[in-house]
């Protein structure tokens, strides 16, 4: 009975640990971005820690190379003076030289092995986080339109619905305010003279109440001819 209690727990333990996650997916995504965009980062300096030790390896085999040169110019010369005996001192340093110039040798080797391989890991993961920041910012972009949706399909629906009907009640009332303006205008005008006397002008019946452009260079060319 208990084992099965224990497994009936871990079971739910479970099963809350992953709904906590998918709830919380977006911020849990980001953190592991940034996560691995710091282990990314650290990874770049071992890259460029390798690089600096490599370019210094290469200077100790520089100077070690110049050196054994140096030595064995020397050892010639001290065997042409007939010194054996310094010149075998200069053949031991040589060869212990010679020794660490192999080594060196196989250090740089071994460094620029080291060094192409961090730095295709290290591009390789590059390219993974930009997929990932990527994909951040499309489930960002993708649960803020689904929380609009959920917003419009449930109570925001409703309120979309009230909006559009408070709309075309403005419509239909501002509509009828302009047809009992224009009716009013109407009135007015069929009970003023002012109002039937510029209805028949507009109409064509007697003369117009205001000149026209015809009306003034008529009267402006009228003057010239009076004044010749």
């Amino acid at each position: 009975m208990f084992k099965l209690i224990s497994t009936l727990l871990r079971g739910r333990a479970r099963d809350a640990e992953q709904a906590f996650a998918d709830r919380n997916a977006v911020p849990l995504l980001a953190q592991q971005i940034r996560d691995a965009a710091q282990q990314i980062q650290s990874a770049r300096r071992s890259v460029a820690v390798a690089i600096a030790q490599n370019e210094q390896e290469k200077g100790q085999h520089a100077t070690i190379v110049a050196r054994i040169a140096d030595l064995e110019v020397r050892a010639i010369a001290a065997l042409t003076k007939g010194n054996e005996g310094l010149a075998r001192e200069a053949a031991e340093a040589i060869a212990f030289l010679e020794a660490e110039r192999d080594a060196s040798v196989k250090a740089q080797a071994q460094f620029t092995q080291a060094i192409d391989k961090l730095k295709g890991i290290v591009r390789a993961a590059e390219v993974r986080l930009q997929e990932l920041q990527r994909g951040e910012r499309l489930a960002r972009a993708t649960q803020e339109a689904q929380k609009l949706d959920i917003t419009v399909a449930g109570p925001g629906l409703a309120t979309l619905d009230d909006a559009e009907e408070t709309l075309a009640r403005l419509r239909l009332r501002q509509g009828q305010n302009e047809l009992t303006a224009a009716a009013l205008k109407d009135m007015e005008s069929a009970t003023r003279p002012a109002g039937i006397i510029e209805k028949l002008a507009n109409a064509g019946c007697g003369a117009p109440l205001t000149s026209s452009a015809d009306d003034v260079l008529a009267r402006l060319k009228s003057r010239i001819n009076s004044a010749a």
